[in-house]
């Protein structure tokens, strides 16, 4: 326990995700010996972050307008909406350079441990996108766990009745992954998503 406003800070920090009592300590004394105009900097910009930033009224991505960049940009194909659980994934997905669609962000996962439920979710928002019939595939990006999967399942019944084409991210080993340290669950995947070899 720290006096005052130290203890205060290393408080504040341990209630962000993925900070233990351990990492908060340590940030807050990096943060106490950091320069004044380096802190000054942060505060600023954290500050800026909750002004400025909102969420994008089609698709839930972070966005500073009304509308994120993917959302504005003419070129994406408005026929394939590709779905995750959090904006972070959008940023992962786009790395790749291979997705020309657009995104709908769900804001989290079916989790009924956690008490989070569909209605909990942007899944309202995601049939009222599908309803004009502009699109013709949904494909499902949510992560690869029991939330996940419970998500995209219940997801994939949801639009059944619409006749869209309704597709899983494949799933399986990593590259430079040895098989004896794989999970049966990403094990089994992989033999499920196996492909031809045009050799």
């Amino acid at each position: 326990m720290y006096e005052g406003v130290v203890q205060d800070l290393i408080d504040e920090l341990g209630r962000l995700p993925n900070v233990g009592p351990k990492s908060a300590q340590r940030i807050a004394f990096h943060l106490l010996a950091a320069d004044p105009a380096d802190v000054k900097r942060l505060a600023q910009v954290l500050l800026e972050v909750k002004e400025k930033v909102r969420f994008c009224t089609i698709c839930g991505n972070v966005a500073e307008d009304d509308e994120c960049r993917i959302c504005r940009d003419p070129r994406r194909d408005q026929s394939v909406i590709c779905v995750v659980e959090e904006p972070k994934d959008v940023v992962a997905i786009e790395k790749t350079r291979e997705f020309r669609g657009r995104y709908h962000v769900l804001g989290g996962a079916i989790s009924p441990i956690e008490g989070v439920g569909p209605d909990d979710l942007r899944v309202r928002e995601l049939m009222t996108r599908l309803a004009d019939g502009t699109v013709t595939e949904l494909i499902l990006a949510t992560d690869p766990n029991l939330e996940g999967e419970a998500t995209a399942t219940y997801l994939a019944r949801l639009v059944k009745p619409m006749g869209l084409r309704v597709t899983r991210l494949a799933s399986g080993l990593p590259v430079g992954g040895d098989l004896e340290y794989a999970d049966e669950v990403t094990l089994g995947r992989a033999f499920e998503g196996r492909r031809q070899l045009d050799v």
